[in-house]
C-alpha cells in the first residue's frame, strides 16, 4: 500500500524541525515556564529535568530532555507546542497515558483563571482550507484514513472497528481477548436501537472498513455505506465481497450533504467528529431528509461538555494540525438543540460508553508499539511512530479523565417511539 509521505514527514509541520528562536521567544519561554511550573506543583505527578530540577507532588513522571526547545516550544505553540515537544523527543513519560490523565484531569484550571480571560489572544484560529465544507472534507478525510490500511490493520482488531468498543461489565477488567465481541456488541446495540431487521433499507454515514455494514446485511438488511476516503472504499469492498455479500451493500464515495432516496434507519459511528460545528445543523437535516416515515438513526459520537465546545470550537489544536484537521466534538446538549429546533428528530435517552474507550484505545496502542518496526517498514518514519502513540494516548487520558466521553444517541420522529 503507498503511502503519502508529504502527509507523515517531520518536515511537513513548519516549525517542527526547528526550534523557535528570537527575542519574543525568550519572553515566551520564562513565560511559559513560570506557568508549567506552578501548574505542576499543585498536580498528582513528578517532573524532572536534564538540569535536575523536580517538580510536582508526586505521581505519573514526566522527563523534560531538552527544557530550553520545551519551554521555547510551549511559550510561542501552547499546547500545539506542548505536542510538537513530544514529538521531537524534548520530553518524555514512561507512562504517557497516565501522566496526560492528570492534565487533562485539570485542562480547565491548568491556567490561573485571570489569563484565561487572555486565551484569544494566544491560541491560534482553525485555517479556513481545513473548515469541513464540501470542498475540502475529501482532503480532511484522507488526511488520516487514507494513509494507508495495512498501517491500521496492524493495531486494530480483525473487525478493522476504529471506534469505542463495548465490553461485557466493568470496562476497568477488559482483555484484548474481548476486544473483537466487544465492537460486535458496539455494532449491535447501534442497529438494534436503529430498528434494523431482515429487509431494513439501511444508510451508513461513514463506512469505516465495512464492519457495520456486513453485520447489518447478516441480519437481511440492504445497505448503502457511504464514505470519502478512497483506501476505506477499497478494503471494504474487497471483505464484502470475500463475505459473498455484494448484492447487499453498496459502498459509495459520496459526502453525506449529497444522499439521495429513502432509508428505514440510519447509523453512523464517531463521523459526527468530522462534520465540523458549522455544519452540524446540515448534517442532521440530511438525515431528517432521508428518513422514511417510522425510521430511526442511531449516532455514536465522541462528546465534549457544553461549556468547553462552546469556548473552543474556534481553537486550533494539535489534533487538528496533526491527526483530524477539521474535526470537533460536539455535547450532548447542542444536538439535543439542534435536532430540536430545526429537524422532526427526537433524541431519545442518551447512551454514555466514554469509559470503555479507555481500554479500547490502550489495546490499539500497546499493539502499535509492539508493531512498530512493521509501522517503519511501511514507511513511515520515527517521528510518526511518536506521533501515533501520542496521539492514542493523548485520547485515552482524556476519556479516562472524562474530559471528553463517548455516547450512541438514538433519533425517531417526533412521538414515536
Amino acid at each position: 500500500m503507498t503511502v503519502a509521505p508529504e502527509r507523515i514527514s517531520a518536515n511537513h509541520w513548519p516549525g517542527l524541525d526547528t526550534v523557535p528562536s528570537g527575542p519574543r521567544t525568550a519572553v515566551a519561554s520564562r513565560i511559559a515556564r513560570r506557568l508549567f511550573i506552578t501548574a505542576v506543583n499543585r498536580l498528582d505527578v513528578t517532573v524532572t529535568t536534564a538540569r535536575g530540577e523536580t517538580w510536582g507532588r508526586g505521581g505519573p513522571s514526566m522527563h523534560i530532555v531538552r527544557p530550553d526547545e520545551f519551554f521555547a516550544r510551549i511559550g510561542t505553540g501552547a499546547l500545539i507546542g506542548f505536542g510538537e515537544a513530544y514529538l521531537t523527543g524534548s520530553w518524555e513519560a514512561e507512562d504517557l497515558g497516565g501522566f496526560l490523565t492528570v492534565l487533562a484531569s485539570d485542562i480547565s484550571t491548568l491556567v490561573p483563571a485571570p489569563l484565561q480571560k487572555l486565551r484569544t489572544l494566544a491560541v491560534k484560529r482553525p485555517p479556513k482550507k481545513q473548515k469541513s465544507s464540501q470542498e475540502n472534507s475529501q482532503d480532511n478525510i484522507a488526511h488520516h484514513y487514507d494513509l494507508s490500511n495495512d498501517l491500521f490493520e496492524l493495531f486494530l482488531d480483525e473487525t478493522l472497528s476504529y471506534s469505542c468498543a463495548l465490553f461485557e461489565g466493568d470496562p476497568a477488567d477488559a482483555r484484548v481477548a474481548d476486544l473483537v465481541s466487544a465492537q460486535e456488541r458496539k455494532i449491535d446495540r447501534m442497529l438494534d436501537e436503529a430498528g434494523v431487521t431482515e429487509g431494513t433499507r439501511l444508510l451508513e454515514i461513514g463506512s469505516g472498513w465495512g464492519a457495520l455494514a456486513i453485520r447489518a446485511a447478516r441480519r437481511g438488511a440492504t445497505v448503502r455505506t457511504i464514505t470519502l476516503s478512497l483506501e476505506q472504499k477499497a478494503l471494504a469492498d474487497e471483505k464484502i465481497a470475500a463475505a459473498g455479500l455484494t448484492e447487499q451493500i453498496s459502498v459509495e464515495i459520496c459526502d453525506y450533504r449529497e444522499v439521495q432516496g429513502s432509508f428505514d434507519a440510519i447509523v453512523s459511528v464517531e463521523m459526527i467528529e468530522a462534520v465540523g460545528w458549522q455544519y452540524w445543523q446540515t448534517y442532521f437535516e440530511t438525515l431528517d431528509r432521508v428518513l422514511a416515515p417510522g425510521g430511526k438513526i442511531c449516532v455514536q459520537a465522541i462528546t465534549m461538555p457544553h461549556d468547553r465546545m462552546l469556548a473552543t470550537r474556534n481553537t486550533y489544536t494539535w489534533i487538528n494540525k496533526y491527526i483530524f484537521p477539521g474535526g470537533f466534538l460536539p455535547s450532548v446538549q447542542v444536538v439535543d438543540e439542534i435536532t430540536s429546533a430545526h429537524t422532526t428528530l427526537k433524541m431519545h435517552e442518551p447512551f454514555s460508553m466514554g469509559l470503555h474507550y479507555v481500554p479500547t484505545l490502550r489495546m490499539w496502542d500497546e499493539a502499535f508499539l509492539a508493531r512498530s518496526e512493521e509501522v517503519l517498514e511501511l514507511g513511515f518514519d520515527e517521528t510518526f511512530l511518536r506521533m501515533w502513540h501520542f496521539y492514542l494516548e493523548y485520547s485515552l487520558a482524556g476519556f479516562a479523565a472524562e474530559y471528553i466521553g463517548d455516547h450512541q444517541l438514538t433519533f425517531s420522529r417526533e412521538g414515536a417511539r
